[in-house]
């Protein structure tokens, strides 16, 4: 059984398929690189507290 979607993955996975944007976009707009915003979008590893700030000031700057 997989393990459930953290917040800020569904957040991101969201904000993407809402925007059109791809992991680049996102990354270029949050300033982290497109490695980070795919590990963090597939859990692979979490985010940090500067890295979850950073790609929740970009997605709530383009609603």
């Amino acid at each position: 059984m997989s393990e459930p979607v953290n917040s800020l993955a569904a957040e991101i996975i969201e904000f993407e398929r809402i925007h059109a944007m791809t992991d680049n976009q996102v990354a270029f707009g949050s300033q982290l690189s497109v490695e980070r915003v795919h590990d963090i979008k597939s859990q692979s590893d979490l985010a940090t507290d500067e890295e979850a700030s950073l790609l929740r000031r970009f997605m709530q700057a383009k609603h």
